[in-house]
């Protein structure tokens, strides 16, 4: 059984969260700068077995590209370049940062803490992952 590798990915870090081998659990796997991203997930995937990656796909309310939409479309293309027998899906992350700043709150880390982005990118990774796996009912 696979793991399921989400990655919240931005300009300048992007987050990262993995299922549990059962597909019941997200945890934060950690934060990479984008740069890096394509050379820690070979790491990764030597490492352990991955049978799907998911990839917010940043949208604006009525459904328009964002700024960073672009960004991810060629991060997806270099992915399956580099990974071409790993899958990757699309997931809407519209709220996935508003959600995890909230989260923070929720769980009592102090302002400072808050702030961390890197925190903000791994936790967002960790509630698409989370989300993803409760809806599909795998």
């Amino acid at each position: 059984m696979g793991r399921i590798v989400s990655i919240d990915y931005g300009g300048k870090r992007s987050g990262l969260a993995v299922s549990d081998p059962l597909k019941i659990i997200a945890t934060g796997l950690a934060t990479v700068e984008t740069p890096k991203l394509i050379g820690f997930l070979k790491g990764y995937f030597l490492k352990e077995q991955v049978e799907l990656v998911i990839i917010g796909m940043p949208v604006n309310l009525d459904d328009s590209a964002t700024h960073a939409t672009a960004l991810v479309q060629k991060f997806i293309t270099a992915f399956k370049k580099f990974f071409p027998g790993v899958p990757i899906k699309e997931v809407d992350e519209r709220y996935s940062s508003k959600m995890a700043s909230q989260a923070m709150i929720d769980m009592g880390l102090k302002k400072k803490q808050r702030q961390e982005k890197g925190r903000i990118d791994e936790i967002a990774a960790t509630i698409l992952l989370q989300e993803y796996m409760q809806s599909s009912q795998l």
